[in-house]
């Protein structure tokens, strides 16, 4: 027996992707479909576009030309739900209801029809749904509020016209540009740089001051030649104040807030 107490309401623009997706699957366009299942969820943080796309490809073009015998159109969505999840990419619940209705309605329809050519079908009646869409879009209601906003728009376009032709001639116009500060950039690299060449210095110190340290000198500190244990010292001292500029000066990066 199966369930019919599902009930969900979705909206135009869902509507008109749902009609384009099923059309691209039908269709065996695997690209097409991806980019539109994209446009219809939302992308989370660590969400893999490109697997998702392939994925998706690979699923249509499996599929492609095939009878209701052979894979079911709820089935294939249900997958792309799945695919979705993989690749953690937000899906409308609503997709997922109508994946749901449309498993349901494969097992009738198969029972009834096994030779049932679903897609066949679609593609007949997309240009019939797309035309009640059209006549819909030209309604007097919807025709009258575009004339409006069209109206809006023209009384408002002189006197915006006039304010950016203003702030032109009294050389007021700002644009604001996000773009790389190359002082701050060539600031660092050479920070980078003094640093790499510190530590050169530093590592030469030390390499010469062990190798020196086998010459028998009448100078020593410690018991150890005078010479190599000095440079010893000073690379010591360099290293400590190296540590505390990497520590106290640099700028530490801002944490971005989740609400960001």
């Amino acid at each position: 027996m199966l369930d019919l107490g599902m009930v969900g309401h979705v909206g135009s623009q869902f509507q008109e992707n749902l009609l384009r997706l099923l059309l691209a699957i039908s269709e065996g366009r695997g690209d097409e479909a991806a980019q539109i299942a994209i446009k219809m969820g939302e992308p989370k943080a660590n969400f893999d576009k490109t697997d998702f796309q392939n994925r998706v490809a690979g699923l249509v073009a499996r599929h492609a030309d095939a009878t209701l015998d052979q894979i079911d159109a709820g089935r294939v969505a249900l997958e792309i739900t799945r695919i979705a999840a993989d690749c953690w990419f937000r899906l409308p619940t609503q997709f997922t209801m109508i994946a749901k209705a449309l498993l349901n309605l494969d097992q009738v329809v198969y029972t009834l029809a096994p030779d049932f050519d679903a897609n066949a079908v679609m593609r007949d009646e997309a240009a019939n749904i797309l035309t009640r869409k059209l006549a819909t879009s030209i309604e007097p209601g919807r025709v009258m509020s575009r004339i409006v906003e069209v109206k809006e728009f023209a009384e408002l376009l002189p006197s915006r016209v006039n304010k950016i032709l203003d702030a032109v001639g009294n050389n007021e116009l700002r644009i604001g540009v996000d773009a790389i500060d190359e002082k701050l950039v060539l600031g660092g690299l050479q920070k980078i740089a003094n640093r790499i060449t510190l530590g050169l210095i530093l590592a030469a110190l030390i390499i010469g001051a062990a190798l020196m340290m086998r010459v028998e000198t009448t100078f020593r500190i410690y018991g150890y030649p005078g010479v190599p244990a000095i440079f010893f010292m000073l690379a010591a001292l360099a290293s400590l104040f190296l540590i505390g500029s990497i520590l106290f000066t640099d700028e530490k990066p801002k944490k971005k807030r989740d609400d960001e």
